[in-house]
């Protein structure tokens, strides 16, 4: 199992990122994939979760202001970050099966 996630960067707060997750060597179809982050200093946190069918949820710190969602056909997950904080400031995962893969930085500025 092999994940990549990507697009982080550095953003003023009130701005906008879109991750991405490129999955590979398992049936990616056949899993739910979540969305964790960690801040410096804090634990490891899930923020999102998708179903296979691609039903999703959400950690109240994020809703409506983040939105999952996958492409099957692509082996992709994604994670669209809108109205950013600088709480949101942290390493970006997509884990699945158990498997973290490599994560993506994102600093939110005030």
């Amino acid at each position: 199992v092999q994940l990549q996630a990507s697009g982080g960067g550095l953003v003023q707060a009130g701005g906008s990122l879109r991750l991405s997750c490129v999955a590979s060597g398992f049936s990616f179809d056949e899993y739910e994939i979540g969305w964790f982050h960690q801040a410096p200093g804090k634990r490891r946190e899930g923020i999102s979760c998708i179903s296979r069918t691609g039903g999703t949820d959400y950690i109240d710190s994020v809703k409506g202001r983040f939105t999952t969602s996958r492409d099957n056909a692509k082996n992709m997950l994604y994670l669209q970050m809108s109205s950013l904080k600088p709480e949101d400031t942290a390493v970006y995962y997509c884990v699945a099966g158990g498997t973290k893969g490599q994560g993506t930085q994102v600093t939110v500025s005030s």
